[in-house]
């Protein structure tokens, strides 16, 4: 998958499973702050973004993500790989 396709990915992700407005979303967009998840929806998020792009993040990895941006970058290094 390419970067576009990851993110369309999370973004769809965001507004079906945690009812975000797609309006809300921006790569600058913080997760926790902005767009309101807590760490219960990361542990969530983490398992619908293996189920819909296959791509698994550690828990050390999703640390470091806390920009919908980061979690794009993030992704697409996984799937560099």
């Amino acid at each position: 998958m390419n970067h576009e396709d990851l993110e369309m990915q999370l973004r769809t992700i965001l507004v079906e499973y945690f009812d975000i407005k797609l309006d809300q979303i921006h790569k600058d967009a913080a997760l926790y702050e902005e767009l309101g998840l807590d760490s219960i929806d990361a542990v969530d998020i983490m398992q619908q973004v293996t189920d819909h792009t296959g791509l698994r993040l550690t828990p050390e990895q999703f640390r470091n993500v806390t920009t919908v941006g980061d979690f794009t970058a993030t992704l697409a290094s996984l799937s560099a790989e």
